[in-house]
């Protein structure tokens, strides 16, 4: 390793797996190497449906261990990303009270209708510029405000999952900008705590700890973790705390006529920003604005992305068959096209367990004839997320009122050039997939602005660029996807 080469470590978690990633710049490129991987399994209790947030920082700091083992004083920082609207409470001593809830949890079924009878959908969204979706912080806590919850009355601070993760490494208690923005409890053009809609659902926003920027240096490590890890040297920097945020701070994105997938679990399909787009548009379209780096905004749209595949993976591994992706994919590719319709967006799909089946339901609510084998299955999911991908591209277009030119796939989910192909047809646009690893390379990127290695975004994505491969789609046979849509538009309205 050349002398001046430093190495950032970046803790990343998402709803499927976690992993300890290590970026090395030698001053030009960036090298991205893969240190530890881990499940995230949620835990049934009980009371419901929990993260195992004590194992993850176990594993954070097994693959912290194993990266300074290997690189020594090279590693000179390290930053989490995690996945949104999750949170600890922390007691007045700084104890964690509970496991942190799962948003996949049923708790909250119903409950963002509960509060919308307090305050009106138009104000939320004026207050916040956030989607509505069930799950978000704002409708955990209303929750836990209505049950009374012993938690909620003890707690004194609430961490978002890196932030939680931030406070074990260093004792700070800080809510870093992107991760406390997917709440819907913040103001986004303030940049702060939006007191007058938590007060009107009965909740304290003293809870909530100070808001920093991505990028900002937390300290050094706890001596009892510097002691466990050999690593007093090492630093903490918040990164764009947000997975989303970190991938799209590592998309090479080159001005407006670029949109953003970020595939995964969640296909999180948007626009960078320079402000917050707050409209009678982006509130019928149920665009979220969500914080990103440098004051740019990511105006998107959460869609259900590949959870259907990794759930209809999941039920056929329990019936005693294990597919990998690979297989899958390469199944989906010889199916028919265009069997069945699927419509990602429908509520059916959300929970865990039993996916083939829901899918089953879903067609045949639809009147239509389930696919018949897992290759069709995936195949119809696919189709169902390229055309949800394009539908969304139009809002986006009159949301901002831009022209997109093209489609920058980032991510896990980049890696299925089936899917790829799928989107570039289905919206007519060129996609380019790539990098595979953005939230890691996005993630890195932010420790090196705190290590004065980069001094802006642009400085900062050309480095992705001359650093990993990307491939480009160009659309093929797009008049069989506008019949596609056209059908399953009819399909939606004559189950209406």
């Amino acid at each position: 390793m050349a002398a001046k080469t430093r190495v950032y470590l970046a803790g990343d978690y998402g709803a499927e797996s976690g992993r300890v990633m290590a970026g090395a710049f030698d001053g030009r490129r960036l090298a991205l190497s893969e240190i530890h991987r881990f499940p995230n399994e949620p835990v049934r209790l009980p009371d419901g449906l929990h993260w195992d947030a004590l194992r993850l920082f176990h594993e954070l700091k097994n693959g912290a261990r194993a990266a300074i083992r290997a690189h020594g004083r090279a590693a000179v920082s390290l930053g989490v990303d995690t996945w949104g609207v999750d949170f600890g409470l922390l007691d007045r001593s700084g104890a964690l009270l509970g496991n942190p809830w799962h948003y996949r949890d049923r708790r909250t079924d119903g409950m963002m209708e509960r509060a919308l009878r307090r305050v009106s959908r138009e104000e939320i969204y004026r207050r916040t510029g956030i989607q509505f979706m069930h799950v978000n912080t704002l409708y955990q806590l209303f929750t836990m405000a209505r049950a009374r919850d012993p938690q909620l009355a003890a707690a004194d601070t609430l961490l978002f999952m890196p932030d939680l993760f931030h406070y074990w490494l260093t004792g700070r208690r800080a809510n870093e900008w992107t991760i406390a923005s997917t709440s819907q409890c913040a103001d986004p053009v303030r940049k702060a705590w939006s007191r007058p809609l938590l007060a009107r659902l009965g909740l304290d926003a003293r809870l909530f700890a100070e808001i920093i920027e991505p990028g900002t240096p937390l300290g050094p490590l706890r001596p009892e973790v510097a002691a466990e890890l050999g690593a007093a040297h090492l630093n903490v920097v918040a990164p764009a705390g947000h997975d989303t945020a970190s991938a799209v701070i590592g998309a090479p994105l080159a001005g407006a006529g670029d949109a953003y997938i970020s595939s995964g679990t969640w296909s999180l399909m948007g626009l960078e920003t320079a402000r917050p787009v707050i409209s009678a548009e982006s509130l019928a379209a149920n665009f979220t604005n969500e914080g990103g780096a440098f004051g740019t905004t990511r105006l998107l749209k959460n869609i259900m992305g590949l959870w259907i595949v990794q759930e209809c993976r999941r039920a056929w591994k329990a019936a005693g068959t294990d597919f990998d992706y690979a297989s899958l994919t390469a199944m989906a590719a010889k199916a028919p096209p265009f069997t069945a319709l699927v419509d990602v967006a429908d509520p059916v799909f959300f929970p865990p367990d039993g996916m083939p089946e829901r899918i089953a339901r879903h067609c045949r609510a639809l009147r239509q004839k389930p696919p018949a084998d897992p290759g069709a299955v995936v195949r119809a999911v696919l189709e169902g997320l390229a055309l949800s991908y394009r539908e969304t591209l139009g809002r986006l277009e009159r949301a901002a009122g831009v022209r997109i030119e093209r489609i920058r796939i980032i991510g896990g989910g980049s890696q299925n050039e089936l899917l790829n192909q799928f989107t570039a047809d289905a919206t007519g646009r060129e996609v380019v997939a790539g990098p595979v690893e953005a939230t890691a390379a996005g993630n890195v990127l932010m420790q090196m602005y705190a290590d004065g290695r980069i001094a802006s975004l642009a400085e900062g994505r050309e480095i992705v660029r001359r650093s990993f491969p990307m491939k480009t789609f160009e659309p093929r046979d797009t008049a069989a996807w506008d019949a596609a849509a056209a059908r399953l538009a009819e399909l939606r309205e004559n189950r209406r």
